[in-house]
């Protein structure tokens, strides 16, 4: 599968299509992804912000995806933990970017060659129209080649 044909399968995966998740970007090398969501009534909580739990979710496997784009299938990746900061209440359109450069990638290699596994952890900020942030969002992975 390309990387139009995936970015179009995340934006109907019914979870997003409900909460109004749009991925905006996704880089043909799977190393830059855009996510937004506006607030709408189906993501909106009683106070009248952004629900935490669709913030969280708007940004819950694009590490993970890139990760196994980019490692390859020699390689398991899975979320092992993940931990949300809520900064300040998100109103309007969000938006998330995730990036993965060589170095990373370089070094998680090595790590999983020098110890059998790496457990890498990633920030992903969520911000409002403003470029403040409402939310920061850490994932820790788990990944290792897998065994022959």
């Amino acid at each position: 599968m390309n990387h139009r044909q995936f970015r179009w399968l995340l934006n109907v995966y019914p979870p997003y299509l409900g909460a109004g998740v749009r991925v905006r970007h996704l880089s043909e090398d799977y190393r830059d992804i855009v996510v937004e969501m506006p607030l709408t009534f189906l993501n909106r909580n009683y106070v009248g912000t952004h629900f935490g739990g669709s913030l969280y979710s708007m940004v819950d496997p694009f590490y993970m995806l890139m990760l196994i784009k980019n490692l390859g299938p020699d390689y398991i990746v899975w979320d092992k933990a993940a931990s949300i900061d809520f900064v300040k209440p998100g109103r309007g359109t969000v938006r998330a970017r995730f990036h993965l450069d060589e170095e990373t990638l370089r070094d998680i290699r090595r790590k999983v060659a020098e110890r059998g596994k790496v457990l890498p952890t990633f920030t992903v900020d969520v911000v409002d129209e403003s470029g403040d942030v409402v939310a920061r969002i850490e994932k820790v992975l788990y990944i290792r080649k897998k065994t022959p």
